[in-house]
């Protein structure tokens, strides 16, 4: 038995497919108690609160 190719795929064909592979910047959010950006729905790095009450203590 031989090999048997599916058909050759251009390479524009294959580097259309391959454009959509990039990086999006994150979304920040302003965080509601100290105003600093942060990833929404985490514990802001600044203060240590989350939906306005302190999760992590802050030193």
């Amino acid at each position: 038995m031989s090999i048997c190719p599916k058909g050759k795929i251009s390479k524009a064909r294959r580097d259309k497919r391959r454009a959509n592979w990039k990086m999006s910047a994150p979304n920040l959010v302003k965080c509601s108690k100290c105003g600093s950006l942060m990833m929404p729905h985490r514990v802001c790095k600044n203060c240590g609160s989350y939906n306005q009450k302190e999760i992590v203590s802050v030193d």
